[in-house]
């Protein structure tokens, strides 16, 4: 049985940090820092030998100083001996949502959900998938489905191309001509249920222009955000996928417009010379609603 696509929660994604879980310093220096969302991560960024030292530390963590941001957990493989024991971390750490890394089928993601359901896990606590195998890339469309489903809790696709690279050999090119396609079939799998679309790493957080460049084409793709590895490249994100102040003012035309009383129940209205459909509210109401998100976040950092 399917469910609304309106079931997921709408969120500030634009700059979405990796934490390496083992290291106590960065984890106390999310707070400080304006960055929308953090993955604390188990997985690649920690040690086979310090992965139970890394998730213990974690949860305390997150129980004593929960920064003021969304928190994701990317945990291990279910698979891989550690996944399990990082699930039931996650939960009595309580983020909003887990990170399931290279996700390549709908089953990867169902294991994870009926783990939770089975588990008592509450039902706001979301997944996201990491798309970073060919058969992930491939498979995106039945993945994002699971959305879909009644009870579902996948919100947000996350593209790790440093492994996709790895497993097709495609080089790292300026502009990232060969993955294009990919990273586009992604981004429709995703907004075909509903869900978010982060955009991966740039692995060179020293190169300031190349990673502005690097957002502007992910923005343009319709990317929500893009995956941060270092606090230098926060404030660049926020920027890039933030909103236009031109954008917004006509997204506050249209709400006002359609909110006279001349205009009730229409479905299409005319403004300044455009024929504006509902479908162009929908938007305009959403587009509204992240510009006060944003303000109110420049509020707080």
């Amino acid at each position: 049985m399917t469910k609304s696509i309106e079931h997921h929660p709408v969120r500030l994604r634009r700059s979405v940090l990796s934490v390496p879980a083992d290291n106590a310093r960065a984890l106390a220096k999310v707070s400080e820092l304006a960055a929308d969302a953090a993955i604390f991560d188990l997985e690649d960024a920690v040690a086979p030998e310090r992965k139970a030292e890394a998730r213990d530390g974690l949860v305390r963590h997150l129980i004593e100083n929960r920064p003021d941001c969304e928190i994701i957990i990317r945990i291990n493989a279910l698979g891989s001996g550690f996944g399990q024991q990082d699930l039931a971390a996650a939960v009595s750490a309580k983020p909003d949502a887990i990170l399931v890394p290279k996700v390549e089928s709908p089953a990867d993601i169902q294991i994870a959900a009926d783990w939770l359901a089975d588990n008592d896990a509450p039902e706001g606590l979301r997944l996201w998938a990491m798309i970073e195998t060919p058969r992930g890339v491939v498979n995106a469309p039945a993945i994002a489905e699971t959305g879909r489903t009644f009870g579902g809790r996948l919100d947000c696709f996350v593209v790790g191309l440093n492994d996709l690279r790895k497993e097709t050999g495609v080089p790292d090119r300026p502009g990232r001509p060969y993955l294009i396609p990919w990273l586009m079939q992604i981004l429709l799998a995703a907004r075909g249920s509903g869900l978010d679309a982060i955009d991966a790493v740039f692995n060179d957080f020293r190169d300031a222009d190349g990673f502005d460049e690097e957002c502007r084409q992910g923005r343009d793709m319709g990317y929500d955000g893009k995956m941060l590895i270092h606090p230098l490249q926060i404030g660049p994100a926020n920027e890039r996928f933030g909103v236009e102040q031109a954008a917004v003012d006509e997204a506050r035309a249209i709400i006002a417009a359609f909110a006279l009383p001349d205009n009730a129940g229409k479905g299409v209205i005319n403004l300044h010379g455009r024929m504006i459909e509902r479908l162009h509210l929908d938007q305009a109401l959403k587009l509204a609603a992240k510009a006060d998100t944003i303000e109110k976040r420049k509020a707080r950092f």
